[in-house]
């Protein structure tokens, strides 16, 4: 069991960088341009580690602890889905729930370090932040529930590579309804277009990235790593639903699961080619129409009965 976490640990961080990478690469394509390299993630978070922290005398521990433990919650929350052909090395009646509320966990520690720097810019972010993840965590669980009665499992891993499968012929527009609707509180999660930017830095429009701008070095550097690592397993977990390989080989899980990663990653690139960011007022819009989405495949899955 410690190698199989080491393993997952170690996929998880050197691999969850890369995603970025062919993100911004997909985007500099549909711009016309090279663009930075593939790697430039992973370039940008090692310069920040080889830099220096610096607090202002306002802030508390709370403001130098929340970047490391939102790192170390990210990861945890690795262990409850399986990556490829690797198993998830942690699986218990309920981990689904665990599962959604270690990223509450990472978001609120988030958002009282920014309300910690006592500026009202921060305090600005930090409530944006919170109203839109409360409409996206009704959607999560509503996309949850409906997995769960389909594999009538309530263990995350277990869910994913259950009964759900023999589901695609009858419920296969229900799976991609829930697909639909876990896609936009992905990006939403992740603060991507056309929910925020995290390339700009625009006072009237910032929600995610507005919370880290107090923060510098080791600390920022944790920020982007930890976001990076939560695309990845919130990725892997969208994956795992809508792409049924848990019945193949080992070898060709990993193959499968990595395939769908990249696509993954280019779809998350070319939707933010193609959409400008909403304005903040039609934001709650869109997760309501997640919301529709998932409500209606739940009434179909409890009309045709599982």
């Amino acid at each position: 069991m410690g190698i199989q976490i080491l393993l997952h640990i170690g996929i998880v961080m050197i691999l969850s960088p890369l995603l970025l990478g062919i993100i911004g690469k997909t985007k500099a394509f549909f711009a016309g341009r090279w663009g930075p390299p593939l790697l430039q993630p992973y370039y940008d978070i090692g310069k920040l580690f080889q830099k220096g922290n610096v607090y202002s005398i306002t802030t508390t521990w709370i403001f130098q602890a929340a970047p490391i433990v939102c790192l170390a919650v990210v990861l945890v929350s690795s262990f409850f889905i399986p990556l490829g052909g690797l198993k998830a090395p942690i699986q218990f009646w309920g981990d689904i729930i665990l599962f959604a509320y270690l990223y509450g966990l990472a978001r609120f520690l988030m958002m009282i370090a920014a309300l910690d720097t006592g500026s009202s810019f921060e305090g600005m972010g930090a409530s944006r932040e919170a109203a839109f993840s409360c409409l996206a965590e009704v959607v999560l669980f509503l996309d949850f529930i409906i997995l769960a009665l389909l594999s009538k499992k309530f263990v995350l891993s277990e869910i994913i590579e259950g009964n759900i499968l023999s589901s695609w012929p009858l419920f296969g527009p229900v799976l991609l309804l829930v697909g639909a609707s876990y896609f936009l509180v992905l990006l939403v999660e992740n603060a991507r277009i056309p929910i925020d930017d995290p390339a700009i830095h625009l006072e009237l429009t910032m929600i995610h990235e507005v919370m880290a701008l107090d923060h510098s070095g080791w600390d920022l550097a944790y920020i982007y790593y930890g976001g990076a690592i939560k695309l990845f397993v919130l990725g892997g977990l969208f994956v795992n639903i809508l792409i049924p390989y848990h019945s193949l080989s080992s070898v060709m899980q990993t193959v499968m699961f990595s395939g769908g990663m990249i696509m993954l990653a280019l779809t998350i690139g070319i939707v933010e080619s193609c959409m400008a960011r909403l304005r903040l007022n039609r934001i709650p819009l869109l997760l309501i129409s997640a919301f529709v989405l998932a409500l209606v495949g739940g009434i179909v899955v409890l009309v045709k009965g599982v």
